[in-house]
């Protein structure tokens, strides 16, 4: 055991007795039969993130929920069960991807190679390890990293893929979070490593994991080929750095990333807790002391314990780093909280306690999504921007869709911002301040529009029991086109086509084509068609049309030269916008991502009566992902006229509608970011590499 790792081990063993208090009431919580003996706080934010996250189907938790007399603590721990217990076919691709980032750590002494630890990519040119595996930036000049160091299918071993470091475009390591971030070099070709192998988002945000829940550890424990740890392994205790857990790993694991069933990394493993006698030395297996020269094999190892990511991200929020490495930073990604500015905030102090004495607080952070809309307790007209932030008349304007009533438009403004910054920091563009985004919020105003013409609140068994019903418009004409466009979407998605389809079976194709749906893009049924019934209602009743174009011209600069960017419903007001704006307001470029334009029944129902682009849009660029189930009509150039560019990108599994992923293409970013910044690049529609 090296000196660092030694006093590494040492500190944990002293953090494990201290926090034996808190592991004893755990223990004794778990054997009375607490699954999650974790605070009412820590299961509702965990709750909520693991419904907003996809982590568990909709369906599954209200089936497992439906029961009237459950109470807010019980209903938590009834979700958080049904997502431990109760894994999708998809756990095991996400895992895969996620182990693609992975890689084996090597230094070249003496004309050896020696394999010294792990690391995991964590943007697409950064990789985070230990501060014990890299002590100082002249160990990282004569180390590499391998990929694909592992067996394949058939227990043949991979051609692994080697890589250099650069520490000296960024090297940043702490001792005592024992965490070290390094620059990975491009492929020969000048490709980003984690365009090859992906990389993995790493999030500020509360509640990914919870006291009792499953993690698991991928690896190169000794220097061996890939292994993994998987799910037979719970959170133990939970500090405000460190988290510890029950795991079979091995030294070489130090640097590997600690996931939740989610495949979301809480922590970075950095070594075992080892046991000691009352004086703090380290003893062995057969419990006599432990001797430097009795190896790490002797040791008796009681626990394993992680860095929290939280802790790592604040702290590298608080080093004085200049623009060119926070700019690499923020290719980390927008939950990481340095793509628009925001240092992360410092992770809450939690410590388990008896559910009966603490007491019962709000989700931290986002509630859980809603399965009925709630009347808008005010409409709110969103948020103006500075005048002249890109000089002279031009404007940047982001259009938002559905399903956004009760939240805070400046939240949502920066989320978006920390999107676009992400991709504009890869773009090689300068970033933008929130401040200077227009962002006309009509979330509430189209809640309050949509409530009179809403089926009436549902059961959760009948949710369970139809989605279809339950999210669909009220009026018979609504329902009708909600109704063609899931049709519609399953068929341009590859379903067969009945035959015939009589008005009899049209619900039976609805439904099938709903769940074909959810199949080929991995979305909950019931999230699918909640957008296509928000979508048919916006369309087909002129009243709400008109309530939602008042709110967002209220809000949106009436003269100059402006860039839209719009998102889901917002694309189809974006057009119908077009029609309403002053003549004197000109749009240099209409941005479109995660958009419906390309349907039939989308189209034909605009304001301007069919796919004909506007004069007034001097460049329109569309991005769509294949498997988001709202753009299955994209590629929007089959059907619409006039000049339009346009590239598919590929959106991780669960998120492949989210507006932030989309923005974080260079890609993308790069549309919006030579017109604000006055470039003249030239424009081409390129496709763009999977990530994870």
């Amino acid at each position: 055991m090296r000196e660092k790792g030694l006093e590494h081990a040492q500190a944990a063993a002293e953090r494990y007795r201290r926090s034996s208090a808190v592991r004893d009431e755990v223990h004794r919580r778990q054997e009375q039969g607490d699954a999650f003996p974790d605070s009412p706080e820590s299961l509702a934010a965990r709750a909520a993130r693991l419904i907003q996250q996809q982590g568990v189907p909709v369906e599954a938790v209200m089936e497992a929920t439906r029961a009237a007399s459950l109470d807010r603590p019980s209903m938590h721990e009834r979700i958080l069960g049904v997502a431990k217990d109760l894994q999708a076919w998809s756990f095991l691709p996400r895992g895969v991807r996620a182990a693609r980032t992975v890689g084996r750590i090597s230094v070249s002494e003496n004309g050896r190679e020696l394999p010294i630890g792990t690391g995991f990519l964590v943007s697409p040119r950064l990789l985070l390890t230990n501060h014990h595996v890299f002590p100082r930036i002249g160990a990282v000049r004569q180390a590499f990293v391998e990929f694909d160091a592992q067996v394949s299918v058939d227990n043949t071993p991979e051609l692994a893929k080697r890589f250099t470091l650069d520490p000296d475009t960024l090297f940043v390591a702490d001792q005592d979070l024992d965490y070290a971030l390094v620059l990975v070099n491009a492929d020969a070709s000048g490709r980003p490593v984690g365009e090859t192998f992906g990389w993995n988002r790493l999030s500020v945000q509360l509640g990914k994991l919870v006291l009792g829940e499953p993690v698991n550890i991928v690896g190169h424990p000794s220097g061996r080929l890939k292994e993994i740890s998987i799910r037979e392994n719970s959170l133990e205790v939970r500090l405000d750095r460190f988290l510890q857990y029950q795991t079979d790993t091995e030294p070489g694991s130090s640097g590997s990333p600690v996931y939740n069933d989610q495949w979301e990394v809480t922590a970075l493993h950095h070594g075992g807790v080892p046991r000691t006698d009352d004086q703090g030395r380290i003893l062995r297996r057969d419990g006599r002391l432990w001797q430097p020269g009795d190896g790490d094999d002797a040791v008796d190892w009681i626990s394993n314990e992680g860095v929290r990511i939280s802790a790592i991200l604040k702290h590298l929020a608080s080093l004085p780093l200049d623009d060119a490495r926070r700019g690499l930073l923020a290719e980390m990604g927008p939950e990481s909280g340095f793509c628009d500015g925001v240092a992360p905030q410092p992770a809450i102090k939690e410590q388990p306690a008896p559910a009966a004495t603490r007491p019962l607080h709000s989700p931290v952070g986002e509630t859980a999504p809603r399965p009925g809309r709630s009347p808008a307790v005010a409409a709110r007209t969103g948020l103006t921007a500075a005048t002249t932030a890109f000089g002279g008349d031009l404007h940047l304007i982001f259009l938002h869709g559905r399903d956004q009533q009760g939240r805070a438009p400046e939240r949502l403004r920066r989320y978006w911002t920390a999107g676009l910054n992400c991709g504009l920091t890869r773009a090689g563009l300068s970033t933008i301040d929130p401040a200077d985004v227009c962002f006309p919020f009509y979330g509430d105003r189209l809640a309050e529009a949509l409530q009179p013409f809403s089926t009436v609140p549902h059961s959760l068994e009948e949710i369970v029991a139809d989605p279809i019903m339950a999210t669909a418009p009220i009026s018979d004409t609504a329902r009708m086109l909600y109704e063609r466009l899931i049709i519609e979407a399953a068929a341009r998605a590859g379903m067969p086509a009945l035959r015939p389809v009589p008005e009899e079976v049209v619900t039976d194709a609805v439904h099938q084509g709903l769940s074909w749906l959810a199949a080929v893009t991995d979305l909950d049924r019931l999230a699918i068609a909640a957008i296509f019934g928000d979508v048919a209602a916006y369309l087909d009743d002129q009243h709400v049309r008109e309530m939602v174009l008042e709110c967002v011209l209220r809000t949106m600069p009436q003269t100059g030269r402006m860039v839209l960017v719009s998102h889901s419903l917002g694309t189809v007001v974006a057009v119908d916008l077009l029609t309403r704006l002053d003549p004197k307001a000109d749009v240099e470029s209409l941005v479109t991502v995660g958009s419906p334009l390309g349907m039939d029944s989308v189209y034909h129902r605009l304001l301007i009566g069919g796919p004909t682009r506007l004069d007034r849009v001097a460049h329109w660029f569309n991005a769509w992902c294949p498997t988001d189930p709202v753009t299955l009509g994209c590629p929007l150039g089959d059907d619409w006229h006039g000049e339009l560019v346009e590239t598919s990108v590929v959106n991780p599994v669960g998120r492949v509608h989210d507006v932030e992923e989309y923005l974080t293409h260079p890609e993308v970013a790069r549309e919006i970011g030579v017109v604000l910044t006055g470039h003249t690049k030239s424009r081409t529609a390129s496709a763009t590499a999977p990530h994870s």
